[in-house]
């Protein structure tokens, strides 16, 4: 009987964690018949010596060793494409999640048919108070771009269908944004999503590569994926505050009898060329939609 799920865990210089996480996860997946795919992404010190060196003690172990670091999407990628199961999900190579979860989300995306399961955190304070408040940030933006019913969009856990991943795989960053992306991916597109409480250990060994820079490129991408499924939800509320603010700016002045304001003038036809500009990314986001179906 063919496995359905693959277990995908992207590494960059965790030869500590692996050295006792490894044989942990290879024990589980031969327990429960899941294939498991480990992507090296450029590690600088011996985790590729390490995963080596469990690589024939399993024929459902797969290793990816990338000769450069691409990013933690970039290697969730590699293992998405090598996957062969009907679902593939991701964890952490530092040991932080626990394997029990796996079963968890994948007993429940079986039962409830569902396209994706987010491995929710909501209410554990593990994290630091620094990066507690980057992800508050970050929800908050993606709430206030699309509906968002999902709570912890960049959990590093998740449970998905392996044929729609392929299908949004060129869309999604190989920066660590990846996790949100490809959340906010499924969800603007209707898929079924839907979140389930786990739990997490702290980190004992390594470093984790989570930082101010990582927030950004996050929002940034969360504004990309969004001017691609609905770009007037980012141009017509410019447009809008432009043109209120030439109209609140310049009526005061043209009843004063001073003639019409440059500035107010300004703000107007900026107001409508945000506007022209917003149905033409809705004219570019209908072909770039087309071209994925």
């Amino acid at each position: 009987m063919k496995n359905t799920l693959s277990v995908i865990i992207p590494a960059y210089n965790e030869e500590n964690s692996l050295q006792t996480f490894l044989p942990e996860v290879i024990d589980f997946c031969r327990s429960n018949s899941f294939d498991l795919i480990i992507v090296n992404d450029g590690s600088k010190d011996k985790t590729k010596e390490i995963l080596n060196g469990f690589l024939n003690t399993a024929d459902f172990f797969k290793v990816i060793h990338h000769k450069v670091n691409r990013g933690y999407g970039g290697a969730i990628k590699s293992g998405i494409i090598l996957a062969e199961t009907k679902y593939v999900i991701v964890i952490d190579a530092d040991g932080q999640h626990y394997l029990e979860d796996v079963k968890k989300l994948y007993d429940e995306i079986i039962e409830k048919d569902a396209e994706m399961i987010v491995g929710s955190r909501k209410g554990l304070k593990s994290q630091s108070l620094y990066r507690r408040m980057g992800k508050s940030i970050i929800r908050g933006i993606a709430r206030w771009l699309m509906p968002l019913h999902i709570y912890d969009i960049n959990s590093g856990m998740k449970i998905f269908n392996t044929a729609l991943a392929v299908k949004y795989i060129s869309m999604c960053p190989d920066s660590m944004a990846f996790s949100d992306i490809i959340a906010l991916t499924f969800i603007s597109q209707r898929h079924l999503v839907l979140e389930t409480p786990i739990k997490i250990k702290p980190r004992t060994t390594g470093n984790s590569n989570v930082s101010f820079k990582t927030a950004i490129e996050t929002i940034i991408e969360i504004m990309n994926i969004v001017v691609l499924f609905n770009p007037m939800k980012i141009f017509l509320p410019i447009s809008i505050a432009s043109i209120v603010l030439g109209i609140a700016w310049g009526t005061p002045i043209a009843l004063r009898g001073l003639g019409v304001s440059s500035g107010a003038l300004l703000a107007i036809l900026t107001g409508i060329i945000f506007f022209l500009l917003g149905l033409i990314a809705e004219q570019l986001s209908m072909i770039r939609k087309s071209s994925i179906k």
